[in-house]
């Protein structure tokens, strides 16, 4: 049996997660004397939907001047008139969204108001009818405004790579983002509740900083092969019977030198990726429509429960690998003195 030198070559601050697993597996090899695993490139994450398959087609309602003039004491003239200039037809999905938000929340405010009693039963009728269309299409209203931003969709993009050991503290700024964009869709017809145009632009500036549903994926996906591959190794020195050490104190002393780096690496991740997807899944729960690409992609990409989907397995993949440390550590305890 080969001596073990009871130092690891570590990754200095600033390493590429990359080489953490590298040298990882390759240390780990050298002293279970087994081959060292051919490491595989993890396989890119799929491309987001593209618009026609993410987004909903809302036409316009449209109605005639001297209707919507009608309406006037209604205070949604200004507004129209702005939503159909030429900056309105350009607005970010943000603006459209809250332009839609505001309208009905006039519109409803009127139904309630005096002035609806002042109107004569067509303009009436016309104020109840736009009140209730609006209400009705303001789930897809929300669902485009989050799936047709820039700060949603960059979130998800494939040139991106997997977050490092420096980058994984808990992203405060980006969950409070996602959670105010579930707040104010869940309340976006909650008269007492009251969206804001420059929170709201404060928290997509915080999700435009980083990529990191893509850079959380893709960390689960460069951990989970790198930890499927040691678990391969770990088999193959089992089935070889052979151990770095027989002394149960220094074996555990060594396992915890060799996890040092990828010991904090892992629960740093697994604490990242749990905060974010649970955040990411509490916004998509709160919607009230979506598209099936949509779907598709959150089965196989962001659920919490799909074993197949990089959360599940990454969790798998770790038990995995703390249960070969253990069965290392029982198995080379067995054959002390033999």
């Amino acid at each position: 049996m080969m001596a073990v030198t009871l130092t690891l070559a570590g990754c200095e601050r600033g390493t590429e997660v990359k080489a953490l697993f590298t040298d990882y597996l390759e240390h780990l090899a050298t002293a279970l004397e087994v081959d060292p695993p051919t490491l595989a490139a993890p396989p890119n994450i799929a491309a987001f939907p593209e618009d026609d398959a993410r987004l909903f087609e809302l036409p316009d309602i449209r109605e005639g001047m001297l209707d919507i003039y009608a309406l006037r004491e209604c205070q949604i003239a200004a507004l129209v008139a702005n939503r159909n200039n030429q900056l309105g037809k350009v607005a970010a999905p943000s603006q459209r969204w809250l332009y839609e938000l505001e309208l009905w929340r006039r519109l409803e405010a009127c139904r309630h108001s005096p002035v609806a009693k002042r109107l004569d039963d067509e303009d009436r009728q016309r104020l109840e009818r736009l009140a209730r269309l609006k209400a009705e299409r303001m789930p897809k209203a929300s669902w485009n405004a989050l799936f047709g931003s820039e700060e949603w969709t960059g979130s998800f993009s494939r040139a991106s790579g997997p977050l490092s050991p420096e980058a994984l503290t808990r992203p405060n700024q980006a969950l409070a983002a996602l959670a105010y964009l579930r707040t104010m869709t869940a309340r976006q017809l909650d008269a007492d509740w009251q969206p804001d145009s420059s929170t709201l632009e404060q928290h997509l500036k915080a999700l435009r900083e980083e990529p990191l549903s893509a850079q959380v994926l893709r960390s689960l996906q460069l951990a989970s092969l790198r930890l499927e591959e040691t678990n391969r190794l770990f088999d193959a020195a089992e089935a070889e019977s052979t151990c770095p050490l027989t002394d149960t104190e220094r074996l555990t002393a060594w396992r915890a030198q060799v996890m040092e780096r990828l010991g904090p690496y892992l629960e740093g991740l697994t604490q990242f990726a749990g905060s974010w997807l649970g955040a990411v899944d509490a916004l998509l729960n709160v919607q009230k429509v979506s598209r099936q690409p949509i779907d598709d992609y959150r089965h196989d990409w962001l659920s919490l429960d799909n074993p197949e989907a990089p959360w599940q397995r990454f969790l798998n993949a770790r038990k995995s690998h703390d249960q070969h440390w253990q069965q290392l550590i029982r198995r080379c305890s067995n054959n002390n003195g033999v």
